[in-house]
């Protein structure tokens, strides 16, 4: 009888599908988190909240690369578990992932009320508003602005909508909110124990946010084509990275299922096209964005050509 061979190529064929980059840089980003926590805060706590900060925006990053399918395609369980700790603390996973992929539906884009990740008002909500409110706003829509309060604001937003929504009878909100406290809990539970004091890591999870409200700043403007409302930013510094190149936003609007690393060889092959697509929306770098905006507000905040549907 002739011997048998183990056939491996199922398990050949599921490594090959890994995207082992993402898996890599989530293993570095959780080290180098449980460094800041630890030994870093130990030696000097403002390295430490810093290190924790961007560590936690980068992790962000990372579970939006999971929401999109990555780093286990077609293995969403595997996949959520990877980022289930809640570095920043904030938004619930499943709540994020289930606004997220509403704001995918392109044609709804910057819709007040039909994108969950619009920054724009409904003109006659505005108008209803005090004006402490608009004040408030209004500072919300300078970069300096967003960085600054709107942590805070696009929180209280965010229970606001999902109360609303829950009391409207959407079973997805409360099972949402009840995994995300014992995650919440264990990442609290652990910074307890270390080196960092619990007030020092609520400033690095509210730096790590702040971080965030740069990428989400001007992804998208309010356009009547909605093919001209996601930005691209050329550029190629730390913040794209801790972005994980989503700077090149409507390359991953247009292919939200290529992973990260591949997105400035797609954009650098196709630019033409891509600033075809978006009408030219475009910015050189972040220094531009920083430059142009960081006192002055680039949009309105009720949205300039909404007309309630």
């Amino acid at each position: 009888m002739g011997k048998k061979h183990l056939d491996l190529s199922g398990f050949q064929g599921t490594l090959a599908a890994v995207e082992w980059p993402t898996l890599g840089l989530l293993a570095l980003c959780y080290a180098l988190w449980l460094a800041a926590v630890t030994v870093v805060a130990a030696w000097w706590l403002p390295a430490g909240i810093a290190l924790a900060a961007a560590m936690a925006a980068l992790h962000a990053s990372l579970t939006h690369e999971v929401i999109h399918d990555h780093p286990f395609p077609g293995r969403p369980g595997l996949n959520a578990a990877l980022v289930w700790p809640p570095l920043t603390l904030a938004i619930p996973f499943a709540r994020f992932r289930d606004t997220h992929l509403a704001h995918h539906t392109n044609s709804v884009l910057t819709d007040p009320y039909d994108d969950p990740e619009s920054n724009y008002l409904d003109p006659a909500v505005w108008a209803r508003l005090p004006a402490p409110i608009r004040a408030i706003l209004r500072i919300n829509n300078t970069l300096a602005g967003r960085m600054a309060i709107g942590p805070i604001v696009s929180q209280i937003a965010f229970l606001h909508c999902d109360l609303r929504q829950a009391r409207a009878g959407d079973a997805r909100v409360l099972p949402g909110w009840l995994w995300h406290i014992p995650a919440a809990a264990l990442v609290l539970a652990f910074v307890a124990y270390a080196a960092m004091p619990l007030w020092a890591y609520a400033i690095a999870a509210y730096l790590a946010i702040s971080i965030l409200k740069i990428r989400t700043f001007l992804e998208h403007q309010a356009e009547e084509r909605a093919a001209h409302r996601t930005v691209i930013i050329e550029d190629r510094g730390p913040l794209s990275w801790m972005f994980l190149n989503n700077n090149l936003h409507v390359v991953h609007h247009m292919h939200p299922k290529v992973p990260w690393y591949r997105l400035p060889t797609l954009y650098a092959a196709n630019r033409a096209r891509y600033l075809g697509r978006n009408g030219g929306y475009r910015y050189r770098s972040y220094r531009e964005v920083f430059a142009r905006y960081f006192l002055r507000a680039k949009d309105p905040v009720p949205h300039p050509i909404f007309r309630r549907g």
